[in-house]
This record gives C-alpha cells, structure tokens and sequence, in this order.
C-alpha cells in the first residue's frame, strides 16, 4: 500500500478478497467460493457496486457461476454442443447479482447489486460472496502454480494486489461442531486513495454561529465553478438542463454530479451551526443538504474530527459510533441515517436534507468558543472529505467576549429568524 492509501482514520481498511478452493479436479479444474470482504470502518461501495476483474493466465473458461455473473460470455466457438460455458472472456468482468436473483443463482451474502456497507454500519452487509466453477486448457500446473493476475476492483479509487497463497479458511458445518477447512486459499487486497479517485471534491462544509450574524459559505469554487451559462452542467433559475428533461432510469444516471447552480458546485453540503451554550454543556446542529438533482444517497455517512467529541452526551435523530484511532484518544466519530427515518438522502428540494443535534460536555482546561475551537476539524461524506473554510474566515466571538461571559449572549428574534431565513436560501 502506497502512502498515498494511508488513511489515518481508517489505517487498516481494505477490499479482501479469498478465493477459497472448494474443488480440485483431475483435470485441472477446480471450484472456488470467491468472498469479497469491505474491511473499511467507515467507507462503502455504493451503487453500481463492485466489479470485480481480472486476468486468466491461460485458456482457462468459467463453466459455472453461483451468486454471481460475468457480465459477458466471450468466444466460446471452440466449445461443441449445448453446454457452453457462462463465460470465456480473457478479461472477464464479475458482478454481483441483483436483488431478488431466482434462488436456484444464489448464494449466502449475493445479490445486493454490488453493494457494500461499511462495518461499522451494518455488520450484516458488508461482505458478498459467489461460487465459480473454472476449466479449461491449464497449461502451467493448474492452480496450484497458474494464478490470474492484473485484479481489478471496478470502484474508482481502488488499486489491488496480487494473488497471495494465504493459509486456508476455516469454517464449521451448518448446524455441526464440526471444522472444515479450504482445500487452498488465495488473497487479493484492493486499497482505496480519494487521490486515485478523483481530484475533484464532491462535498464542502458552512458555518455559523449564534454568537455572530456571519454565515461563513462553502468556499467558492470548492467542487468546480459554474462556467459561462451557455456551457453550464447546473441548474439555473430552477430550470433542469436540457438532458435532464429527457426519461431516464437510476440504472443510467450521468457519470458526473448534475447539481443546483451555486458558488461553491458541491453535490453535498454540511452545515455545522453552534447552537446553544449552557453552563456544563453546548449544542451543535449538523445540516446534511443534497444538491444533486439525480441522485438520492442511500445509506449515506459522516464522519466528523473534533476534539470534544469524547465527550459526546447525546445525538439526535442520526446513529452515532465513536472511531477509536490511537489507545484511548477518541476525537472522531461516524454518523449516519436512523433505518426507515433518514437512511436516505434525497436528490435535491424540498426534503433533499438530514438533520440532528449533538449535545456534548464542556472539558474543563480545554473547552473555549476562542479560535475557532468549536468548529470541527475535518468532514468526510460517505468517505470522501469536504472542503473546509479557511480558518481566518471563521465567526468570530464578540469584541471583548470569551468562553466564560458568553454563556450569557443571548442573540436577538430578528437575527434568529434571519439566520434560519438564511440557512435556506444560502448556497
């Protein structure tokens, strides 16, 4: 792993991948169970889903597939009679099968169309798995010394090794005490760079206050400029760009955000607003704003960076896990959708938002509202990180003010009701 994929928060996730031989036959074919493991706490494969790839060091073909596809069958015309195999692509490309797959397909952990959650999330979704079974001309020794090569993961950012011979998986028989074992296993691990992926932000982050009237806005340009309207991709004057009028399905998206025309082009705002001060506590409200026109973030995530974190009392409305990274220091935290409330964030208008409140603990020799302290450090939506104001752009505390006389700072109706007015209309 590159320094490149060094992700301090998350310093040991990857993409597993085993292949867990089943099989071996005399001919040199063999069977293998392929599970793909998203070892990552807080990162995803969202929709479309993974496609995994690669490329077979000799003739070999797939016969057979189980909780999985390839997305072509290939020239099989060396092959006679009806039993084709599912596939004798070079290169072939494997998918997951989609949900509600004919059962006769499946296999235990399929059929979710490529997605995986992140461990933290869902603990139940964050591996699939697909049987294959593998013949053909083997011309090196069969598996046993001829392993694909050139693995690819079919998620942009992701990078993956090489096979490695990995001691064999156990397992127990269903309803058994009884441990088997793979026959051979094979590993490949595939690491994850926002660098790799796009250097292109995709979410920025606005503050306020209610201690100061400034609404301090994503910075401009943050994911892009608009450009001269002639050329624009954005939406103006809530007008949808021609090719957005056309019908289309969620299969056949844009590859490229379609946003709301605004100054800062990011698909996803966070809005971080201190909120209340009381005498042992504070309050923040955290505002998730969607401004993709085509898309709805199922499952969606944040991850937020703040020392006070660790003293974290209460979370409304979103689910919330710390990230321990180093011994007992606990400065981030994970939040995401409550299931059937707000796991979804919906494309842009009127309920294109998600919203909660934290109530945290002030730390007696740490805690101040001076410099900046109460804003968070760093965002990261659904894995990637946002676009953070420059400090110097920060609200400020009154002149003359500090963490102690502005408990009692009370802020008037009127700029109440102009920052939530402006909380609106702001973009």
């Amino acid at each position: 792993m590159g320094t490149e994929s060094y992700d301090p928060i998350d310093p040991n996730g990857d993409i597993e991948i085993k292949w867990d031989f089943q099989e071996l036959r005399d001919d040199g074919g063999y069977t293998v169970l392929v599970n793909v493991y998203n070892n990552q706490l807080y990162r995803h494969v969202e929709k479309p889903g993974w496609a995994l790839s690669w490329t077979w060091p000799s003739d070999e073909v797939i016969w057979d597939m189980r909780g999985a596809e390839a997305t072509k069958q290939g020239n099989c015309s060396r092959f006679r009679g009806d039993n084709l195999p599912h596939s004798c692509e070079k290169n072939p490309v494997i998918v997951d099968l989609l949900p509600g797959a004919p059962y006769k397909m499946q296999t235990q952990n399929c059929c979710r169309g490529g997605v995986l959650s992140s461990m933290i999330q869902d603990g139940d979704r964050y591996m699939s798995s697909f049987q294959m079974s593998v013949g053909g001309e083997m011309k090196d020794g069969g598996p046993l010394r001829a392993k694909p090569f050139n693995f690819g993961f079919g998620v942009a950012g992701y990078t993956c090794s090489n096979v490695t011979v990995v001691p064999p998986t156990k397992f127990m028989t269903p309803n058994t005490r009884h441990q088997k074992q793979a026959l051979m296993t094979w590993q490949v691990t595939c690491s994850y760079s926002q660098f790799r992926e796009s250097l292109k932000p995709t979410c920025c982050v606005s503050l306020s206050t209610f201690y100061n009237d400034t609404i301090v806005s994503c910075p401009r340009c943050s994911c892009g400029c608009q450009g001269p309207p002639s050329t624009s991709q954005c939406a103006r004057d809530g007008r949808l760009p021609d090719f957005l009028q056309l019908p289309h399905d969620d299969d056949n998206e844009p590859s490229d955000p379609v946003v709301m025309c605004t100054q800062h082009m990011c698909p996803i705002r966070v809005h971080w607003h201190l909120k209340t001060n009381y005498k042992e506590y504070w309050r923040v409200k955290v505002t998730i704003t969607n401004f993709n026109l085509v898309k709805n973030y199922s499952d969606w995530n944040l991850v937020i960076q703040h020392p006070n974190l660790k003293s974290l009392v209460q979370v409304f409305s979103f689910n919330y896990k710390p990230l321990i990274e180093y011994g007992n220091i606990n400065d981030t935290g994970m939040f995401w959708g409550i299931k059937y409330y707000n796991e979804m964030l919906l494309q842009e208008g009127e309920f294109g938002n998600v919203q909660s409140e934290m109530l945290l603990h002030k730390d007696p020799g740490s805690f101040t509202f001076q410099g900046g302290w109460g804003f968070p450090r760093s965002v990261l939506f659904n894995g990637h990180e946002c676009v953070m104001p420059p400090p110097d752009t920060y609200p400020s505390l009154p002149r003359g003010s500090n963490a102690v006389s502005i408990s009692g700072f009370r802020v008037s109706f009127g700029l109440l009701s102009l920052f939530v007015f402006s909380v609106w209309i702001l973009l």
